[in-house]
């Protein structure tokens, strides 16, 4: 058996490292949504009715509190009279 003294691998930020960066995904969308829906005056209920969800779905959704399917953002990028750009772009890498 090995013993492994890797501070990292003991304290486990791997992994919270990982689920930071969900985290902050899903505030990241949720505030791109929230800014959408202000700058069109709606409420949140009048979104969530658009979008075929409930106020509290679009409330957690708004805070970071939840992550949306790929469905549901095709539905609030249509009640929100926006496209949905979904895409993968490479890391920006240093030329050597």
């Amino acid at each position: 058996m090995t013993t492994r003294h890797s501070r990292w691998e003991r304290t486990g930020a791997d992994e919270h490292a990982a689920a930071y960066e969900e985290a902050r995904a899903a505030l990241l969308l949720g505030q791109m949504v929230h800014d959408r829906r202000t700058e069109l005056a709606m409420t949140q209920a009048e979104l969530a009715e658009r979008a075929g969800m409930t106020q509290p779905q679009l409330s957690r959704l708004e805070s970071g509190g939840a992550t949306p399917t790929v469905p549901l953002l095709a539905r609030l990028a249509a009640a929100l009279d926006a496209d949905l750009d979904i895409a993968f772009r490479p890391h920006n890498s240093v030329a050597a």
